[in-house]
């Protein structure tokens, strides 16, 4: 079925996973990275959504991503 509206998703976006009784959404591929004052940034693409909903979330707020991340770096240093 076509969507109907821009940014309308064919199928619903995921639910959010529950981790110590907090809703946390599961990030699927880290796209860029950006240093704001003394902390890094990184551009979220969120696993179940469109790129309209990628995010730039503090280093300190994605604190179950470690592998994503260091996934991340290595892609970019491979290419620079």
């Amino acid at each position: 079925m076509e969507p109907k509206f821009k940014g309308q998703h064919e199928k619903p976006a995921l639910l959010p996973i529950i981790i110590n009784k907090e809703e946390e959404y599961e990030v699927k591929e880290v796209r860029k990275h950006r240093k704001c004052g003394k902390e890094m940034q990184y551009l979220v693409h969120w696993k179940g959504y469109g790129d309209e909903h990628d995010q730039w979330i503090v280093e300190k707020g994605l604190p179950h991503t470690k592998e994503v991340i260091e996934d991340y770096w290595a892609r970019y240093l491979s290419r620079n």
